[in-house]
């Protein structure tokens, strides 16, 4: 039996350097948007992604993509 990949559904993640610790080490968080299209293009997450970093009071540090998909035996 075959067994197909069918997306359902995709999180924007950008990594926004927030400070230093008492080490003198970067702190990260991370901003999700949850519910993003799978067929949206990996060009236009990417300028969503940094027009939204642009807003933040906090440096960019990165941007991912997390696709979801389910495993459908047919």
């Amino acid at each position: 039996m075959a067994v197909n990949k069918v997306p359902s559904s995709s999180v924007l993640r950008l990594e926004l350097n927030i400070g230093v610790d008492e080490g003198g080490n970067p702190v990260y968080r991370n901003k999700s948007l949850n519910n993003v299209k799978p067929a949206a293009a990996d060009q236009d997450l990417f300028d969503v992604a940094t027009a939204l970093a642009a807003l933040q009071g906090y440096t960019l540090n990165g941007i991912s993509r997390v696709d979801g998909a389910e495993l459908v035996q047919v």
